[in-house]
């Protein structure tokens, strides 16, 4: 499978492998098919200070092509956004159930992959400083 792992000879600290292996997925979790993923400015960040062979990723989206063995979460060829800790920059991911949701059709995976931290840290943002701050009144 490929992915992105950290190497400090490759170029900005990453080297992408194509010899990952396939997500092992908990009961409680779901298999899914990563189409985008964003780049949160702490990952790059992280990769300078993790160790080598650390796979970095934490907002993606794509497809569930494996349910959850306990019967959770979305059925397969759902669109999900999801917020993990790491390694999420790979073809497939497993996913915590309580670590993900639906997407609707209008929305693209790319948009969505933007969602998890860039999105409610900015949301997050506005519901602090109130509407004002946010048209800089």
């Amino acid at each position: 499978m490929l992915g992105f792992v950290t190497d400090p000879t490759g170029t900005s600290g990453l080297r992408l492998t194509d010899d990952l292996p396939e997500p092992a997925p908990a009961a409680g979790e779901v298999v899914v098919e990563v189409r985008a993923y964003a780049i949160n400015h702490d990952e790059v960040n992280l990769i300078a200070r993790r160790p080598d062979g650390w796979r970095p990723g934490q907002d993606v989206a794509g497809v569930v092509v494996r349910t959850a063995a306990d019967g959770t979460g979305p059925a397969a060829g759902s669109r999900v956004v999801c917020y993990l800790d790491w390694e999420g920059w790979a073809e497939r991911v497993a996913v915590p159930v309580r670590r993900l949701a639906m997407l609707d059709d209008g929305v693209s995976f790319e948009q969505a992959a933007s969602l998890p931290i860039a999105g409610v840290t900015a949301l997050r943002a506005l519901r602090s400083a109130g509407r004002c701050w946010a048209v800089m009144c």
